[in-house]
């Protein structure tokens, strides 16, 4: 499936059926987000995969019992011994049924990965579109658990291994023995459920490092809220009541927060950045398109398609539409305002309809890439990493934003 950028700020994305290649919520759920492929950079790196050979010895499998992969471009020059770390998405399985589903795809098997990958946006390898990552040495780590990285069990009847914790904790020992070890720098990042799971692992991931090693962590588009529906149901969370059962991932979520909360709980982030001791970036579409699909207006909740042109596109929603969206981006603020309140954090909360802004390139570094303050998300990002400045961007709410790319369904 094709998007093209129609106008400045606006992207055309068309339905298909087989999206569930890409997001795999729930069996109830299949009808949603899509399979995005973005407008590409010109000539992007393609880089291959690795399989990680002695995964299986340790039970860090994929669903189906294969071996988990990661794609490696090793930096060069000032960024040799700078690493950055991108965790893969793509949705959650929490039954049997969607789990058995998602094994026989790419997030669920290394049988059905692409061998190549295009390293575009926060991974590209060229300093145009990519100013201050582009040398470092950069890693896509692949999802094949559905369980954002922290599973942990096994249903021997259905033939499905829940090894996410593992899988994480391979890759990392995969990618110490090839000198991340000797790393200067590194930055943990992910988008959707990577970025959920970036911030799950962001603590274990700088417990790696000796304290002189710089260390922090980017989620982008993971900070999913435990939101109402609009039939006042909790459609997300009892998503994740299954995901963190059937996965076996409380065993895996921090003491910090099982102390406090229900394990269901622990698995949203507003439940867990405030103690994450980890300096951490929350990069978010205020409204976040998945989340406006899948957890605020799931097609569970809208039997008669009401909110199908709002859901197309925004510029279709009325007044009581736009004002449920509204507050969700206030929600979406409310979570965030200790967190804010951290000198080591950044944010950058946009007022878009999109989900996911580090990989495209068009979102991540280009002549008309989302602003907020004169700045561009790769700029942001940078200044934070990197100390120039502190990054606490906050958007004004829609449809003030001119430069927003937002996606448009039809």
């Amino acid at each position: 499936m094709k998007m093209s950028v129609m106008a400045v700020g606006v992207v055309t994305v068309a339905w298909c059926l087989f999206f569930m290649d890409r997001y795999v919520l729930g069996e109830d759920d299949f009808q949603g987000l899509l399979d995005l492929e973005e407008t590409p950079s010109p000539n992007p790196l393609m880089v291959d995969l690795t399989l990680i050979p002695g995964a299986a010895a340790k039970g860090a499998v994929c669903l189906d019992g294969t071996l988990p992969g990661y794609h490696f471009h090793p930096g060069f020059g000032s960024g040799a011994n700078s690493w950055l770390i991108q965790l893969e998405g793509g949705g959650w399985c929490n039954d049997i049924k969607s789990c058995v589903f998602r094994k026989a795809t790419r997030r669920g098997s290394s049988k059905y990965m692409e061998k190549t990958l295009a390293f575009t946006g926060i991974l590209s390898n060229k300093a145009e579109e990519n100013p201050d990552f582009f040398n470092w040495n950069r890693v896509e780590l692949r999802y094949c658990d559905g369980a954002s990285f922290s599973g942990e069990g096994q249903n021997e009847a259905a033939g499905l291994y829940f090894r996410g914790q593992r899988i994480f904790e391979a890759g990392m020992e995969e990618l110490m023995s090839k000198g991340m070890k000797n790393a200067d720098q590194a930055l943990l990042s992910g988008c959707s459920a990577g970025g959920l799971a970036s911030i799950l692992h962001c603590d274990e991931f700088g417990g790696l490092f000796p304290e002189t090693t710089k260390v922090k962590c980017l989620s982008d588009a993971g900070f999913f809220l435990d939101v109402t529906d609009a039939a006042g149901g909790h459609t997300i969370r009892n998503f994740y009541a299954g995901v963190v059962s059937l996965q076996g991932v409380e065993k895996n979520l921090p003491s910090t927060c099982i102390s406090r909360f229900d394990p269901t709980s622990c698995f949203f982030p507003e439940n867990l950045v405030d103690n994450i001791k980890t300096p951490l970036f929350l990069l978010n579409a205020a409204y976040d398109t998945w989340q406006f699909h899948q957890s605020l207006v799931p097609s569970s909740v809208d039997p008669h398609g009401e909110w199908n042109a709002c859901k197309s596109n925004q510029s279709n929603c009325n007044s009581t539409q736009i004002q449920l969206l509204q507050d969700f981006r206030m929600e979406m603020l409310d979570d965030v305002k200790s967190f804010a309140r951290d000198d080591q954090n950044g944010l950058f909360i946009n007022s878009c309809f999109v989900h996911c802004q580090t990989e495209r390139q068009d979102t991540w570094f280009a002549d008309d890439s989302p602003l907020i303050g004169k700045k561009k998300i790769a700029e942001s990002v940078g200044d934070w990493y990197f100390d120039r400045r502190p990054v606490k961007a906050i958007d004004c709410p829609y449809p003030c934003d001119t430069t927003c790319h937002n996606l448009v369904f039809k």
